[in-house]
Order: C-alpha cells, then sequence, then structure tokens
C-alpha cells in the first residue's frame, strides 16, 4: 500500500483499516510513546543516508511480502499539508516488483464535522509532536477519509512508472487535476471499478 503523507496519525488511520506492516524513519523509534508502539509492531525501520541500510530494508519490505504479510510506505518521505502530495521516492517500489506484488495506492484525507479539510492532524514544518497532539484532541468532529484505489501489478512494471503513476492516482484524488499525466479513468470509472472509500470518525 502506498499512500499520501499528512501526519503521524496515517499510521494508526491505514491499520484501521487493514494490518500492515510500515516502513518508518529510523527517528520514529526514538518517539515518545508513538515510537514505543511503532517498535512493537510490524515497523520496518529505514535508516536514511546509508545506501546499505536502503538495502537491507528492500531485502525486508520483499521478505514480508513473499510471506504474504501487506507492507504499507509512504513514497513521499515527508509529510505535507495534506492538500498536495510531493515527488514519490521511486526506489521503494522495488520491493513490490522483486516481490511480484500488488501495488495499491491509498488516498488519504482529513476533514472537521462539515466536510471541510482539516489541518489539526498535521504534522510539518515546524510543528511539534505535542502541538499536533494537542490540535487533535481539540479538534471537532475529525474524521479521516480513506478511499483505497486500483491495484497495480507490479510483476512487470519499472518502478519509476509505478511512482508516477501512483502519485497521479492520489494526487487526482485530493483534487491535483494539473497534472501532465493524470489517470485514464474519471472518479465514477474508478469506483465501478472496485474503488473502496472508508472514512473512520475520531472525535
Amino acid at each position: 500500500m502506498v499512500a499520501n503523507h499528512v501526519s503521524w496519525l496515517d499510521i494508526f488511520v491505514i491499520n484501521a483499516l487493514a494490518p500492515v506492516a510500515f516502513v518508518a524513519k529510523e527517528e520514529v523509534r526514538r518517539w515518545p510513546l508513538i515510537g514505543w508502539l511503532c517498535a512493537h509492531t510490524e515497523t520496518i525501520f529505514l535508516e536514511r543516508g546509508s545506501r546499505a541500510a536502503a538495502q537491507r530494508t528492500c531485502a525486508t519490505m520483499t521478505e514480508r511480502l513473499r510471506s504474504g504479510i501487506h507492507v504499507a510506505v509512504f513514497p513521499e518521505g515527508t509529510t505535507s499539508g495534506g492538500d498536495r502530495v510531493l515527488p514519490f521516492h521511486a526506489a521503494l517500489f522495488q520491493s513490490a516488483i522483486d516481490a511480484s506484488a500488488l501495488v495499491i495506492p491509498v488516498v488519504l484525507r482529513y476533514a472537521d464535522r462539515y466536510g471541510n479539510p482539516s489541518r489539526a492532524p498535521v504534522y510539518d514544518g515546524d510543528i511539534t509532536l505535542w502541538q499536533c497532539l494537542r490540535a487533535i484532541a481539540r479538534a471537532d468532529g475529525l474524521t479521516a477519509d480513506l478511499r483505497v484505489l486500483e491495484a497495480v501489478d507490479a510483476a512487470a512494471a519499472e518502478r519509476r512508472a509505478l511512482a508516477t503513476h501512483s502519485r497521479a492516482a492520489i494526487a487526482w484524488h485530493l483534487g491535483r487535476r494539473n497534472l501532465a499525466s493524470p489517470p485514464a479513468q474519471t472518479a465514477e470509472e474508478a469506483a465501478a471499478a472496485g474503488e473502496l472509500p472508508v472514512a473512520a470518525r475520531f472525535f
């Protein structure tokens, strides 16, 4: 599963949909409470800045996929404000190719009780973890909306093509239709093909 990345909360929202092993940056392990929770699940920690470590992470992801464990990654490599999708790192798709697995794009939005975009869970820029936690606790009617898009067979694909397609599909569903290569299908066609919208209310 590949998803846009808004907040540390994304991990728990997606896990509520389906149990998966997440790939997270190594520093998450040291975060209060959240790091402990991640370390005691199937989380695969990625040590950045080391090619050898990246190769070990890729091998671990491939092994998990081959053994039937679902793996989720945030190909942007960092969080954004939830209103855009940053470029995807294609290297993170190699494990799906090596394991002949499916790549499933997932669109993630947060909204208030009126359906308007909510920045309460946003964890980017200079926002601290505690500021983010406080904003979530104070949010009124916070809802997470997940849309599972059509899966792509990675067996005969190229990782840059997978990254480009997945990002375009997610961005299109977030309303960013000005991409150079948007998906050919319309929202109605995606729904007919089996798109699964899921909403989870938190407060």
